[in-house]
């Protein structure tokens, strides 16, 4: 970003040379997808430091003419902080009813699963809400069992999961790579419709989304990782590997929406290639899984404070504070 506030050149695209006229509307339309990406990251750090009430302060004082894309930026911030307020009262209702809800977020590398939970969680009590991101198993784990390390981390009465890839690992990763066998896979095909509707029988609402993104939006955020040092680090071997094996992916895909859609934990498909609509989508579509309404709370009085006349408050010892740099 410059003096001005504008974004730079993105310096890895190569200098348009000799190209068709089509060549060149696909080039700037690559352009404009790398500007919008580059957006999208420096709106991720607005929206943990802005609220509802400074929202239309901070955008009218920002440009007096502002673009469309700005304008779009402003209603997803809106219907963001709308639908936060609206988990806040799912929340309440959740804890109320002490009811155990299950959310499950599957998709291919970097297709915004951790964008959208990030959103979800992020005005929410972290001991009502909680993230389940699971390593690979262990050698113990692996002797398991193959759900039971799952099991822990299902919720107790007014409590929210999210799961941030789930059991379905088996049907998607470790086929493609080869860390289970066919057998393997297909013992998780008939063991898991039966998994999950042991889950729903036990009063756990499930609901499972699967972000889709093309192939070319992915390698669009393939590059962008690659080439910003603040998210290469969620590039692993693991990562690339996948990216050079996305027709198997595809395949792997395919059979397990196929073969776990059921009616008791059917699939919901987020269209992801728009972080932002994937966003709002999934959140609006997720308030209208678990019938809820707003709680009413007792008035919240702040108590006067004990004051004491022998009271002295101790200074800080100077070595102990924090230099001021800013």
């Amino acid at each position: 970003m410059n003096a001005t506030g504008e974004l730079g050149t993105v310096q890895f695209l190569k200098p348009i040379q000799k190209m068709s006229p089509n060549q060149a509307e696909d080039r700037l339309d690559y352009e404009r997808r790398v500007h919008a990406e580059m957006l999208d990251s420096f709106d991720e750090e607005l929206e943990m430091e802005i609220d509802d009430q400074r929202l239309d302060d901070l955008v009218d004082g920002a440009s007096k003419t502002r673009s469309q894309a700005d304008l779009d930026r402003r209603f997803y911030f809106k219907e963001l902080f709308r639908l936060q307020a609206e988990l806040v009262k799912l929340q309440d209702w959740v804890v109320a009813h002490k009811l155990k809800v299950v959310v499950l977020f599957e998709g291919r590398d970097a297709a915004g699963k951790g964008g959208v939970i990030k959103r979800i969680t992020q005005r929410l009590n972290p001991r009502v809400c909680r993230v389940a991101a699971l390593p690979a198993p262990s050698e113990r784990e692996r002797s398991q069992w193959y759900f039971q390390r799952y099991i822990s981390h299902l919720p107790a009465g007014g409590e929210i999961v999210l799961f941030d890839r789930s059991w379905y690992n088996r049907s998607g990763v470790e086929k493609v790579m080869g860390f289970c066998s066919d057998d393997d896979v297909e013992e998780f095909f008939r063991t898991v419709p039966e998994f999950e509707k042991m889950l729903t029988r036990s009063g756990i609402i499930l609901i499972k989304y699967w972000f889709s993104i093309t192939d070319q939006e992915q390698h669009l955020r393939f590059m962008m990782r690659i080439h910003d040092p603040l998210k290469q680090w969620k590039l692993s071997p693991m990562d690339m590997e996948s990216r050079r094996l996305w027709e198997l992916y595809t395949k792997a895909k395919e059979v397990m929406l196929e073969r776990t859609h059921i009616p008791e934990a059917p699939w919901w498909v987020i269209e992801a290639v728009d972080k932002k609509k994937a966003r709002l989508n999934c959140i609006h579509h997720l308030l209208a899984q678990v019938p809820y309404a707003e709680i009413e709370h007792e008035p919240v009085t702040l108590p006067k404070r004990v004051h004491h006349p022998d009271y002295e408050r101790n200074p800080v010892p100077k070595e102990m504070i924090v230099p001021t740099v800013c």
